[in-house]
């Protein structure tokens, strides 16, 4: 009854096979391993872009810090939400790598809106050259609540940012439960949305430590490879990152495991509603959910070995119905004997 993460679950066996097959012989160091320039060819291939500059570092935080280093300057500002995981849980890294670039905060929500986008821009306007200029817009997909921008508030937010001459990023560590939860392709929620560089997210899907950084427009990725080696994120034995990625993206594999993580959040979710008093926080759309439970609830779970975190409140308390708010997180590997189990305990 593992739902603290999906960072904390195993590895996907087309991973495991890929590295076990990578560790013979000898290979070129530094990203100009054979399977590396395979890997490319297909990540350009999913998501139709040809000309894209695709390179692999071993952590979301690097993913999105180089990223954004990559795309704006130190004086100026990046958009992104209030809670963005770039803001909340990346120690400061978007701003050391980029070497003072700050941060606005645009909305008090899971989502940002393209209204809030365009007042917070519009809000940097009138300082000149004493506040921060005007930056890289960030948005997170799937949100850090487990909610999902649709294509069409995705395009709107992109449009803002357009509108005025602002690259877009994409935080995609749960890239393809969006994708899986959209129902739609690698490339509708990227570069024909007006997405300018993602980071496309392995770890968190069943691999064992890799992210994807593509660019789809390759004029800044000799910036990028510098930023990477310079940030210590450049990886001598590289075959065994291109590795990982060859056989996530290997026989469908990525996108069965969202789907699975993403079926799995379905039926916890499902049997949570039938729950009296269980109020979600966000409607639950792909893996991850924020549900409020009786302390009672809690307690029993917690002592049957139920893994989670409480996002609000304390165990420690006297009443029974107080109701604390929990994160939920299914990944590939949960058992629907695992997720009944749960709900049993869950329901008394």
């Amino acid at each position: 009854m593992y739902f603290a993460s999906d960072n904390s679950g195993p590895v996907l066996p087309q991973v495991m096979d890929a590295l076990a097959k990578a560790n013979t012989g000898f290979s070129m160091a530094y990203g100009n391993d054979a399977i590396m320039s395979e890997v490319r060819q297909t990540i350009r291939d999913i998501f139709e872009a040809p000309e894209a500059a695709v390179y692999l570092v071993a952590t979301g935080t690097a993913a999105n810090s180089l990223a954004l280093a990559t795309l704006g300057q130190p004086w100026q500002t990046v958009f992104c939400s209030s809670v963005a995981h770039i803001h909340m849980d990346e120690c400061n890294a978007p701003e050391f790598y980029s070497g003072g670039a700050k941060l606005t905060l645009v909305g008090q929500n899971d989502k940002m809106t393209a209204n809030e986008l365009r007042a917070a821009i519009e809000g940097e306007e009138t300082r000149g050259v004493h506040g921060p200029q005007r930056g890289p817009v960030s948005i997170t997909q799937v949100t850090e609540f487990g909610t999902v921008y649709t294509l069409e508030e995705l395009i709107a937010l992109c449009d803002v940012a357009k509108s005025y001459d602002l690259p877009v990023h994409l935080d995609g560590a749960r890239f393809t439960n969006a994708m899986m939860a959209l129902g739609c392709t690698p490339a509708e929620l990227t570069w024909k949305a007006g997405v300018d560089a993602v980071s496309f997210g392995g770890t968190k899907n069943g691999c064992m430590g890799v992210e994807a950084v593509i660019f789809f427009d390759p004029k800044t990725a000799w910036e990028f490879e510098l930023r990477r080696k310079r940030g210590a994120h450049l990886f001598s034995k590289h075959r065994f990152l291109s590795a990982q990625m060859q056989g996530y993206l290997s026989d469908n594999a990525w996108k069965e495991a969202a789907a699975k993580a993403n079926a799995n959040a379905a039926h916890l979710a499902g049997g949570l509603r039938q729950i009296d008093g269980a109020a979600f926080m966000y409607p639950p759309q792909a893996n991850m959910m924020f549900v409020a439970l009786p302390r009672a609830t809690h307690k029993r779970l917690f002592a049957a070995g139920a893994a989670y975190h409480l996002w609000s409140g304390s165990l420690e308390g006297d009443d029974p119905d107080e109701m604390l708010e929990a994160r939920l997180v299914c990944d590939w590997s949960v058992t629907l004997d695992d997720i009944n189990a749960f709900l049993d305990l869950a329901k008394g």
